[in-house]
């Protein structure tokens, strides 16, 4: 498959480069920044030493000659190269946290004529975990006050992180509630005692921490911990390339990395086939 990479200057952009290089069965064409970049007309692989062949440029008509663009970038960014993949028949790998409910529907919409995996986390070790949490909130659904804890480098620009957002909702959906509904994003003051059925949420953002997620379910008399940790961004370059080989076979359709990993299963242990929402390919 011919791979684009946004954000090719960045550091999560670099490492895909670095990982698509290694890949056999992918090529490196395409790698996009902002017109502003310094990198621009540089070789993509520059800052790792490597020689790819293939410049750094800002004009999305280059996505004619990808199969697939894999974006780690923000919001603002990526709906523009969404509209730019539409136009170019180009297939998506998503990892940009952050969007508003409009962006989601964009990227919703564009999934008809194109096929896209948005997930904000690429790493298989946190959607294992995200099926660990979904079991867990089917079990401890009464009788246990749910905490999302999340800590990330001090440059992140939003919050909470997607992750814990999707560890927020898959709790919600196994109580069958809609997070809004249920969740405290913050405290502050006299707040009164806790009430039954609430999911919080804590952030830290400091130094470079990569990204630490635990989810506490605390019961009387005991307490349940489930903690992913990440120490380098390798795992989720990783998982964006796994992402892109699943997408090979599918010309349209939204799905996430449980479609990926194939760990879409339902409470009573039956696996489910098809995406998450319902599209055909």
């Amino acid at each position: 498959m011919r791979i684009a990479v946004a954000g090719a200057s960045g550091k999560m952009g670099r490492l895909l480069i670095e990982a698509i290089t290694q890949a056999p069965d992918l090529e490196l064409t395409v790698a996009l920044d902002q017109a502003s970049c310094s990198q621009i007309g540089h070789d993509a692989g520059a800052a790792i030493g490597i020689d790819t062949g293939v410049k750094i440029t800002h004009d999305l008509a280059q996505l004619a000659n990808a199969d697939c663009l894999i974006d780690f970038t923000r919001p603002e960014g990526t709906l523009e190269h969404l509209a730019a993949c539409i136009t170019h028949q180009t297939k998506m790998v998503i990892g940009t946290t952050g969007f508003d409910e409009a962006g989601k529907a964009a990227i919703t919409r564009a999934a008809n004529t194109i096929s896209i995996v948005f997930a904000p986390n690429m790493s298989v070790g946190v959607n294992a975990t995200l099926k660990l949490l979904e079991v867990a909130a089917q079990i401890l659904n009464s009788g246990y006050d749910v905490e999302v804890f999340e800590a990330h480098h001090r440059h992140k620009v939003d919050a909470p992180s997607g992750t814990a957002l999707k560890m927020g909702e898959v709790i919600a959906q196994a109580w069958q509630k809609p997070l809004d509904e249920i969740a405290d994003w913050a405290r502050h003051g006299h707040t009164g005692e806790r009430e039954d059925g609430r999911i919080g949420f804590s952030v830290v953002r400091g130094g470079d921490i990569v990204g630490d997620h635990t989810v506490y379910f605390c019961g009387t008399g005991e307490r349940i911990e489930i903690t992913h940790r990440s120490s380098s961004r390798a795992t989720y370059a990783q998982g964006g390339l796994r992402a892109t080989r699943f997408l090979k076979n599918h010309a349209s359709g939204l799905f996430d990395m449980q479609d990926v990993l194939g760990l879409r299963i339902d409470f009573a242990g039956a696996v489910r086939s098809g995406p998450a929402n319902g599209f055909n390919f």
